[in-house]
């Protein structure tokens, strides 16, 4: 599980292709893997994944295809930023909402509104998702635990911060870059169970 605070950007070094999947090799933010062992657990964009070794030299992952098919993972190349987080533990601070890994669908950013220092993004999304997405709730993006601004049919709104900007790929997006989009599960449960006690009542 993870908090959604991304810790910080790492850059991929290298994109080996294999068969049925490929290997990545990502440069890690100072201490980020600090006691890191073989089979933890990373957020890489928002997206889990598994240490290969300790990460002393370069964090080293191998993503299978299907977790390409649904991520941006697959349209990384050496040189791209991504967000980093380590897997919480008991004693973490959770300054966000638990996340956990497991993306939902790639967004597309519509529109980017700058303010000041201030950035708005515009992210569409399939419509098969809107019962779980509405303002105020949260939304996984690339890792990162955002709130919703405004919500359409189709697509939303989240507002970025300096902190966030500074610590994150975010500021890089442009008009057009697929994100990494997870949805709160406990909105999903909470989505699903009213609509089933609903179906109830009428059955």
């Amino acid at each position: 599980m993870f908090s959604g605070i991304v810790q910080g950007a790492g850059r991929v070094q290298k994109i080996t292709s294999k068969k049925n999947y490929i290997s990545i090799e990502i440069s890690a933010p100072k201490n980020f893997n600090k006691k890191l062992k073989k089979g933890a657990s990373i957020s890489v964009n928002g997206v889990c994944l598994t240490s290969l070794d300790s990460g002393q030299k370069k964090l080293k992952f191998d993503v299978i295809n299907e977790t390409l098919s649904k991520t941006n993972i697959g349209k990384l190349k050496k040189g791209s930023l991504v967000n980093l987080e380590r897997s919480i533990t008991a004693s973490t601070e959770i300054g966000g909402h638990l996340m956990s890994g497991h993306i939902h669908f790639s967004g597309r950013v519509e529109k980017i509104l700058t303010k000041n220092t201030n950035k708005d993004l515009q992210i569409k999304f399939p419509r098969k998702y809107k019962e779980y997405i509405f303002e105020k709730g949260y939304i996984g993006l690339n890792g990162c635990s955002l709130t919703l601004g405004k919500v359409n049919k189709d697509s939303f709104y989240v507002h970025l911060i300096p902190e966030t900007l500074a610590v994150t790929n975010l500021d890089g997006l442009k008009k057009g870059s697929l994100v990494n989009i997870e949805i709160d599960q406990n909105t999903i449960a909470i989505v699903e169970t009213v609509k089933n006690s609903l179906a109830a009542q009428k059955s």
